[in-house]
């Protein structure tokens, strides 16, 4: 084997990166389950996992065996060919979702693209030369240049004008809001929302999942298309293999990614009902879509996550977690909020160096995100004595931070 060593990351010499990323002054260069470790061995709990992508903890040994076997078997071929774990994974995930026809993007971004071209396909099919799409505020669909547009968050937008037109956008949660869109706009073709929003703060909406009950209506009522981002949400986070299986609805198109590939470039866009058929050959592709490697990985995770009872522990400790921390930070004016290992803890004013602290005090790996809400992501198959090691960790860190 040729083993490459590399010597440690030197933060005051110049990178040939493009510094689109703050990143931290830590690096970690091996993973176990819950917890990263740096050069020196020192180990870190690891609450975020990649921000909602390694579901199933790092180096999970099952899925480590699969990678190294399927990479000395064959990689790549091209979408020229038939791929059979392609298909095999294609099969699994629609057992699990209940989608009909799945594409295998590289991202959540391109995933989300795909979605905006099957609207817009959608809507030519029924002769709307401009169709529009609904998105809702604080929502973050990617940083392409259309999901860009269709994020609700100005700041992201900023120097990119001019972006791509066709979204309408509403208040998160509001459903006269879509209604009134609806009369405003008869070349709608489309809803897409977060069932939570994660970016926008482990948001979800007033109604709770209702919400989603509402859309399909207005969905089924107008001939439009429900669409559902579940990059975050999806592949067990939330404490159902996707959000939307809290209801009895079900979308025209759904997309994920993240947790979809546990650590794996991997996403996918996926469509049943009057999501199917619309897109046909040479409307769209990607080199590197459902890889032979890609697609045994997306295959291993959803096997993994029904063998190894995934969900009864995500709602579990994910209920235990919730409830903890607000029994232990009642005193501190904070709001816990979220569903299964996705949790959101809105404090009363910004606290984006709660990162810093917690990573250097009490080496925990968090998140910070819209300025005041800590966001929690942790492996889906925590147990509850690293859950009881996090609730250790965290709760003073912020109690101390809040004076």
């Amino acid at each position: 084997m040729n083993n490459i060593t590399l010597a440690p990351v030197q933060t005051d010499q110049p990178s040939h990166l493009m510094p689109v990323f703050s990143r931290q002054p830590i690096s970690f260069v091996r993973g176990r389950g819950s917890y990263l470790y740096t050069e020196d061995g020192t180990e870190y709990l690891d609450a975020l996992t990649g921000i909602a992508v390694c579901g199933l903890g790092h180096a999970h040994p099952v899925l480590a065996e699969a990678i190294a076997e399927q990479a000395a078997t064959l990689i790549h071929t091209s979408n020229i060919y038939e791929v059979p774990w392609q298909t095999a994974a294609a099969q699994k995930l629609a057992e699990v979702s209940g989608m009909e026809e799945i594409f295998f993007s590289n991202s959540g971004a391109e995933s989300n693209e795909g979605a905006i071209k099957i609207a817009r396909k959608f809507g030519h099919l029924q002769g709307i030369a401009n169709p529009k799409i609904i998105v809702a505020d604080h929502s973050f669909h990617g940083r392409t240049l259309a999901t860009l547009s269709a994020t609700g968050n100005k700041k992201v937008q900023e120097g990119f004008a001019p972006l791509v037109d066709g979204f309408i956008r509403v208040p998160f949660g509001d459903v006269e809001a879509i209604e009134e869109a609806a009369i405003n706009h008869p070349d709608i073709v489309a809803i897409l929302v977060e069932p939570i929003q994660g970016e926008g703060g482990v948001n979800t909406a007033p109604q709770g999942f209702s919400y989603l009950e509402d859309i399909r209506a207005i969905c089924n009522q107008h001939n439009w298309l429900m669409m559902l981002d579940e990059v975050q949400t999806g592949n067990g986070r939330t404490g159902q293999y996707f959000a939307y299986q809290h209801t009895n609805i079900v979308p025209d198109v759904l997309t994920t990614a993240k947790g979809l590939g546990n650590g794996f470039p991997i996403g996918a866009v996926m469509t049943q009902g009057r999501g199917v058929g619309v897109l046909t050959a040479g409307n769209h592709g990607s080199t590197y879509s459902g890889t032979h490697l890609g697609s045994r990985i997306v295959y291993t995770v959803i096997d993994l996550i029904q063998k190894e009872n995934i969900m009864s522990n995500v709602n579990e400790i994910g209920t235990y977690l919730v409830d903890q921390f607000r029994i232990q930070l009642a005193a501190q004016n904070v709001i816990v909020r979220g569903f299964g290992m996705m949790i959101g803890i809105e404090l009363p004013k910004d606290c984006g160096e709660l990162v810093n602290i917690a990573r250097d005090e009490h080496h925990l790996i968090i998140n910070v995100t819209s300025g005041n809400v800590v966001r929690l992501l942790p492996a889906l198959n925590m147990n509850r004595q690293q859950a009881d090691n996090l609730l250790q960790r965290l709760v003073p860190a912020i109690q101390k931070f809040l004076g």
